[in-house]
């Protein structure tokens, strides 16, 4: 039962309690068979109310209080009247509080009271169908407020299950953005460290040939603060993002940043690019990275291949490898591996990583060419706290 202020009940109860002890005297003057008003009338009355004032703490004593003062009022031989107000009131906020059977047990003996109240009042003449007429009235009365209660369930469920989906679309939007973050800044960052390394061995001897260097390093920070403030920009105010998403089309450029860094990189197609879904594209692309940063930071490889294969087929979608010559490393998966394949295990693909026999590192990804129409692509479940790999393992 929703919560009200007590200010409220105490109001509510005053206004019934107004309410019956006037119409009392109304009732009273159109049945002048029945006993006058008096003060143990008024009484009788407003014991009612005076149980409403609590029924927001103990529903059922408001239900048995009312219930018992309406039966010996009509038991005295009083007017039939409004004093019936508070049993509704309180029946009706008993199933809302959700007792459910005992409210309608505790109906059940308010009308036993009834019928024998009637049965001793000499001036009732109580027949079959008057009872009959008050036992569908009650009936009413708790059918209407089990009818409330259910759509005040429903209500109350709905806004639960919508909460619960914008909860969850928050989360799925800082999680994507989480490893868009780590994708980004993991990449850049290593760009950054290898130029600069490759900037202080020069600075002294070929000062020329460090400037190239700082120009990636340039390019590559500024790389980053832009994803940065894209990412700071949908997190506060919920904006579009500054620039679209990496596709296909821009790995030449990828791979150019980092053949820069002093890494041979060759980058194949085998197969014409078929239009693909901008989520396979931007996971295509990622994957690319992340494996390129992964060779830059921990293969010590001089070379490396970046091939990607598009079978023929409707749906067939791409197929992404990337090898390299470095030392191997371990096939224990890192933050990054995990990555890669909660991506593609979003689009239904999957992801190989591991070290090659004959030595270096090759991450294998296929992805499909259409995404799942059952289920939207899902974003990593981890939280990129920290980019890269586990050491001495290829992340």
């Amino acid at each position: 039962m929703t919560t009200r202020p007590r200010s409220a009940v105490w109001l509510s109860a005053l206004g019934i309690g107004v309410f019956q002890v006037v119409g009392t005297f109304g009732a009273s003057d159109n049945q002048p068979e029945r006993r006058a008003v008096d003060a143990v009338a008024i009484a009788l009355v407003l014991v009612g109310p005076a149980a409403l004032a609590r029924r927001d703490r103990w529903p059922l004593v408001a239900v048995a209080v009312a219930a018992g003062a309406a039966d010996l009022y009509i038991g005295l031989g009083y007017a039939f009247g409004p004093v019936f107000v508070s049993v509704v009131v309180a029946l009706f906020g008993a199933v809302q509080a959700g007792h459910r059977r005992s409210t309608w047990a505790l109906a059940a003996a308010g009308y036993a009271g009834f019928v024998v109240a009637l049965l001793r009042d000499p001036r009732a003449d109580p027949g079959a169908l008057h009872l009959a007429l008050v036992a569908g009235w009650l009936v009413m009365v708790l059918a209407l407020s089990e009818v409330a209660k259910g759509r005040r369930e429903r209500f109350a469920e709905a806004e639960r299950a919508e909460h619960e989906e914008r909860q969850r679309r928050v989360s799925e939007q800082r999680l994507n953005l989480a490893q868009e973050l780590h994708d980004v800044l993991a990449h850049n960052i290593s760009l950054i460290n290898v130029q600069a390394s490759v900037a202080l061995h020069l600075m002294d001897e070929q000062p020329d040939r460090a400037r190239p260097a700082l120009v990636t390093i340039k390019k590559a920070s500024h790389e980053a603060l832009r994803e940065l403030r894209t990412a700071l920009d949908i997190l506060r105010d919920g904006a579009a993002p500054r620039a679209p998403a990496p596709r296909l089309t821009d790995l030449p450029a990828l791979v150019a940043g980092v053949r820069a860094g002093g890494l041979d990189v060759r980058l194949d197609h085998d197969g014409e690019a078929p239009a693909l879904p901008a989520a396979v594209e931007l996971a295509a692309y990622r994957i690319v990275q992340e494996a390129l940063t992964n060779v830059t930071r921990h293969a010590r490889a001089r070379t490396a291949t970046v091939r990607l294969t598009f079978p023929e087929g409707e749906g067939a979608g791409v197929f992404v490898e990337v090898a390299d010559d470095g030392v191997g490393g371990s096939p224990e998966p890192g933050n990054g591996i995990v990555g890669m394949r909660e991506r593609a295990q979003a689009l239904g693909g999957t992801v190989e990583a591991g070290p090659c026999p004959d030595g270096g590192f090759r991450v294998a990804a296929r992805l499909p060419g259409l995404e799942p129409a059952a289920q939207p692509p899902r974003p990593p479940r981890h939280a990129a706290s920290q980019p890269g790999a586990q050491p001495g393992a290829q992340p």
